[in-house]
């Protein structure tokens, strides 16, 4: 069934209203990381808590540069080819930077890098232990690619030890080839979040996807009971915001109450913490996850 996106667009919610970015902790952040030559993705994917999570001197530094090679349709992050370029200092310049801010819990993400070899996995992986190095008594979590499922790529962030490993799965599954680029896949998804786990029970495995974008409620029980089958601890559940006129329209804004009840039933599920909100993202509140 061909899916058709809403032609009208809705009006935004009160309870989605936020505060603009403001503020010395917010200066000082944003000074820093532009020394640094480090993004975010609170920045490049316009995230709505940037303002909140900067104020505490918390943000999710983005690794191997600003643009992506996947092009999802809900994703306000530059899309082209980077060319194959990264910066060699960037694991020790983000290590500096988790210092610099005393921080005791730090999330690393990127962009998708198809370019590259290894897909970027090398990256992350060195730019964990430079962390670690810098910053022993430092909680550390990524949020990573797919990296087309590979065990020798994936193996990479699993021995480098990071406290938790998530990979979103952004959508449920009949939505997932309209809404993610082709390159994408929902199974595949679900596979390297099972891959984690069966490697290394040890490490915290973590997923999160988006509402507002045509789901039904079947669809979201489904998705997170797939979760949960996959050994996943730990999922977020938030409102699709369209970014740009260019991206997909959002189909509906949930409410408080709706999301309070996803949260109820991942947990009856039998999921170990779900944290679900219109304004929650992969990152939001991630240190003061119970673990």
């Amino acid at each position: 069934m061909e899916y058709k996106f809403k032609k009208e667009y809705l009006k935004k919610p009160e309870w989605l209203k936020i505060r603009l970015p403001a503020g010395k902790e917010f200066k000082e952040v944003f000074e820093t990381l532009k020394f640094y030559n480090l993004s975010t993705v609170c920045q490049e994917a316009r995230c709505p808590n940037i303002a909140e999570c900067w104020a505490k001197k918390s943000a999710t530094i983005m690794i191997l540069g600003r643009i992506c090679t996947r092009a999802c349709r809900f994703c306000a992050v530059e899309t082209g080819n980077p060319g194959g370029i990264i910066d060699p200092d960037e694991p020790v310049k983000v290590a500096e930077v988790v210092n610099k801010f005393g921080l005791k819990y730090v999330v690393i993400t990127s962009v998708d890098r198809d370019d590259l070899p290894d897909l970027g996995s090398s990256q992350y992986a060195k730019t964990v232990m430079a962390i670690k190095r810098k910053n022993p008594e430092t909680r550390i979590e990524v949020l990573i690619p797919d990296f087309n499922c590979q065990h020798n790529f994936l193996d990479k962030i699993i021995e480098a030890k990071p406290f938790i490993i998530g990979h979103n799965l952004e959508t449920v599954k009949r939505l997932t080839p309209y809404i993610r680029d082709r390159r994408c896949g929902y199974e595949k998804s679900l596979n390297v979040l099972k891959i984690v786990k069966e490697k290394d029970s040890g490490i915290l495995t973590k997923s999160g996807f988006m509402l507002g974008l045509g789901e039904t409620e079947d669809e979201i029980i489904s998705t997170l009971q797939d979760l949960k089958d996959a050994g996943v601890n730990i999922i977020t559940i938030g409102q699709y915001l369209q970014p740009t006129k260019r991206h997909i329209p959002v189909e509906k804004y949930y409410t408080p109450d709706e999301f309070r009840k996803y949260k109820e039933i991942g947990e009856n599920l039998g999921i170990k913490y779900v944290l679900s909100g219109p304004l929650v993202r992969s990152s939001y509140h991630a240190s003061e996850i119970p673990f």
